[in-house]
């Protein structure tokens, strides 16, 4: 049975810094592309980062890019988002999760793509 967990959700000022963490069981990142996404309340779903299979590619959005960093360690089975200098506009349910489609073709939301899915952790930034 596939899980996958998030955590390092909190709140935190404008400018501080968390680092989220997604733990998988059950599933080897090998055979993914793994991504995050945010969805804030009234909002689309959001994609925020992509690492492709074995960790050979990142991708971010742009509202993201230069203050995120999506890495994996493979021997922990973990996924992670260092964010630093969050914004209010931030603030989101973050979720984790696994694309068999390894090359991190798109970072955008795509409906029904993905095979797994964690359960979310709340990030909430406040000027």
């Amino acid at each position: 049975q596939v899980q996958l967990v998030e955590s390092g959700g909190g709140s935190v000022q404008a400018g501080g810094s968390l680092r989220l963490s997604c733990t998988a069981s059950g599933l080897t990142f090998d055979d993914y592309a793994m991504h995050w996404f945010r969805q804030a309340p009234g909002k689309e779903r959001e994609g925020v980062s992509c690492i492709s299979w074995r960790g050979g590619r990142m991708s971010y959005a742009d509202s993201v890019k230069d203050r995120f960093t999506i890495s994996q360690d493979n021997a922990k089975n973990t996924l992670y988002l260092q964010m630093n200098s969050l914004k209010p506009e931030d603030t989101a349910v973050y979720y984790c999760a696994a694309d068999p489609s390894p090359f991190c073709t798109y970072i955008s939301y795509i409906p029904g793509r993905y095979k797994y899915w964690g359960q979310g952790t709340q990030v909430t930034v406040s000027s």
